[in-house]
């Protein structure tokens, strides 16, 4: 471990996908890690494991981020194992699509739930308990640019993060907390790949100039940054897309 084992971090989503790669990136980095997740205990165990196998420190933790009480025991037990809370990460976060014309306000208000409410709660807490010096993180998304269809509630949920950030960071004045979002374009996880068609995963891998979808190793690296040398980056947007939008 580095020097910079005493820190600690708190990642939502953890179990599988961007976040697990930013679990276990954070760790390689020095962090102790509070790996949240939702609902497969399994999962989030196995980024445990293997961040302790790797010489780190890691716990797992469940919550719904759409619930208070629960976000609020996520950060109190990370303060009980770890001491402090240096970085949150909030990855966390659901995509299911629906035309806006068909009105499904029970699909609408779930993705709201989990993205907008979701984010809300976890900055709320974080603003209160990140350390000076520290950082805290949340997801965008660049399809906020896109305007594809059926993404109505989803591009919703994350033009609405996009403002709690840049709000925060003002409301952090004076802190040393810096407050910024990653807004990652395609990115080859299930919850990407669900529902698409090859030809359609095939069409958006060809819009970066890159050519390709992302890796979720590709965002962790750039959430690894902005939790490390990043420190003068406060309020921004991140695209880490390859150039997609």
């Amino acid at each position: 471990m580095t020097a910079a084992a005493a820190k600690s971090a708190i990642v939502t989503g953890a179990s599988g996908g961007i976040g697990r790669a930013v679990a276990t990136r954070l760790a390689k980095d020095g962090f102790s890690v509070a790996v949240h997740y939702a609902g497969n205990a399994g999962k989030a165990q196995e980024v445990v494991a293997a961040i302790e196998a790797d010489g780190g420190r890691a716990i797992a933790v469940r919550a719904d981020v759409a619930d208070a009480k629960d976000v609020e025991r996520l950060f109190k037990e990370t303060l009980n194992a770890f001491g402090k809370i240096d970085v949150v990460v909030n990855c966390a976060g659901i995509m299911p699509l629906t035309p806006i014309a068909e009105g499904d306000t029970e699909v609408f208000d779930k993705v709201i739930a989990a993205n907008l409410r979701g984010t809300f709660l976890v900055l709320s807490q974080a603003a209160r308990q990140v350390s000076s010096g520290g950082r805290i993180i949340a997801f965008s998304s660049s399809v906020v640019a896109m305007s594809f269809p059926t993404y109505g509630p989803y591009i919703a949920s994350k033009a609405g993060v996009e403002g709690l950030v840049r709000v925060l960071a003002n409301e952090l004045r004076g802190h040393n907390i810096t407050v910024n979002a990653v807004a990652p374009g395609p990115v080859a996880t299930d919850l990407f790949l669900k529902g698409k068609s090859d030809a359609q995963i095939e069409h958006l891998s060809k819009i970066p100039p890159l050519e390709r979808l992302g890796q979720p190793d590709d965002i962790a690296s750039a959430v690894s940054f902005l939790a490390g040398p990043g420190g003068w980056v406060n309020a921004q947007v991140l695209r880490a897309n390859g150039g997609f939008a």
